[in-house]
């Protein structure tokens, strides 16, 4: 009898064992076509978007310049004297021809008025030689004076008008000497600090000038830039004499516009110990934002690229494979590659896109190819405006 208890326990035990498998075959089966009747697509992946813009593009290029005042006066005093006046304030601003100091011309007065007494003698005398001479002249012809008298008239007349000729130029050197105890503005401009106050002697040898006078307006800029741009401004150069080449003065890079002026002339010559090339820019600067030996920084319009695709600068991704865009096509992310021609700190120029276009300018961290996109933000251009005179 033990042994048909054995083969029902057997029995029962492999039918569990089957049932077990059976089940277990069931629930994997049905562990993997569960997922895949629920599948859904990834979240949308939300997105600042800007669109393609053709237009012309300024070319600027941005250096490092210095503000040069036209004209920089050291005034200095040309004659020795006490210095009685400084009609001018520090920091004012004065006009060509306003008197600024004047020194004691007492010495000079004295001397001029001396000179011209010895003119007007030396005319005396002259005048009464020629009336002599004269006479001379006509006794000479009756032979009733020698030959020999009247060469020395002639002679004295030649002497003394000398001496007047003399004393002229004594009274024009006075006159000169006293024009300098007044000193005048030669240009219109802002009175710098005070070296000395009235009450001073001054000289005209001393290594210290009085005060300046700067002009501040209009102002200029000087810039170098590399050899490297040297064919840019052989272009820029032969367009100088037809239109104006504008130029923009910041602040710093990404600082306050300070003023707008025009490039007035590139130099003649490469510096061969730098191997930059100079250029001069004049600027209006009616409100003094420029001032003199102010470091700023100058954006120059080299040229002009016409029809130019443009996208803001964000929008613009670099890859293993070189630059590309994120291009929005039926709402969804797709990678297209770009030439870029032209960029600077705000907008890019491209080449492989078309006007119109619509690009991921921001939001682009969490992009896959395909990935749908929400727009969150549409800018439809996305790239700032040209400035007046450049960008």
């Amino acid at each position: 009898m033990p042994q048909p208890k054995q083969s029902s326990l057997s029995l029962r035990t492999y039918l569990a064992v089957g049932g077990l498998i059976t089940i277990a075959t069931i629930a994997y089966y049905w562990s993997l076509e569960k997922p895949l009747a629920g599948v859904t697509s990834p979240p949308s992946v939300p997105v600042h978007v800007a669109q393609v813009q053709q237009r012309d593009m300024p070319v600027m290029i941005p250096v490092i310049g210095s503000v040069r005042s036209l004209h920089s006066v050291e005034v200095r005093t040309q004659v020795d004297g006490l210095l009685l006046e400084l009609p001018v304030n520090e920091g004012q601003l004065v006009k060509a021809g306003d008197l600024l100091a004047r020194i004691d011309d007492r010495a000079i007065v004295a001397a001029l008025e001396q000179a011209k007494a010895q003119q007007a003698v030396a005319q005396a005398q002259l005048t009464a030689a020629n009336v002599d001479l004269q006479r001379y002249r006509a006794l000479g012809e009756l032979k009733a004076i020698s030959g020999q008298t009247l060469d020395q008239q002639i002679a004295l007349v030649a002497q003394l008008r000398a001496t007047v000729q003399s004393h002229q130029a004594s009274v024009a050197a006075n006159q000169v000497q006293l024009s300098y105890t007044q000193i005048r503005s030669p240009v219109t401009g802002r009175v710098g600090i005070r070296n000395v106050h009235e009450g001073s002697y001054v000289q005209s040898n001393d290594a210290q000038a009085l005060f300046s006078v700067i002009q501040l307006d209009p102002i200029s800029i000087e810039a170098a830039l590399p050899q490297a741009r040297l064919a840019q401004l052989q272009a820029l150069a032969a367009r100088l004499e037809q239109s104006p080449a504008p130029m923009l003065a910041y602040s710093n890079h990404g600082g306050a516009l300070l003023g707008e002026g025009h490039v007035a002339l590139i130099d003649n010559r490469i510096t061969d110990t730098t191997g930059t090339l100079r250029i001069k820019g004049n600027f209006a600067n009616s409100q003094g934002l420029l001032w003199p030996d102010q470091s700023v920084v100058v954006k120059v319009h080299a040229e002009t690229l016409p029809n130019a695709l443009v996208i803001p600068q964000r929008a613009l991704r670099q890859g293993a494979k070189g630059s590309f865009v994120w291009l929005i096509k039926e709402g969804k992310a797709l990678p297209y590659p770009v030439q870029v021609t032209y960029s600077d700190a705000e907008i890019a120029v491209v080449e492989g896109i078309q006007a119109g276009d619509t690009v991921v300018a921001d939001g682009y961290s969490r992009l896959r190819p395909q990935i749908g996109v929400r727009i969150v933000e549409k800018n439809d251009s996305g790239v700032p405006p040209v400035a007046k005179g450049g960008a």
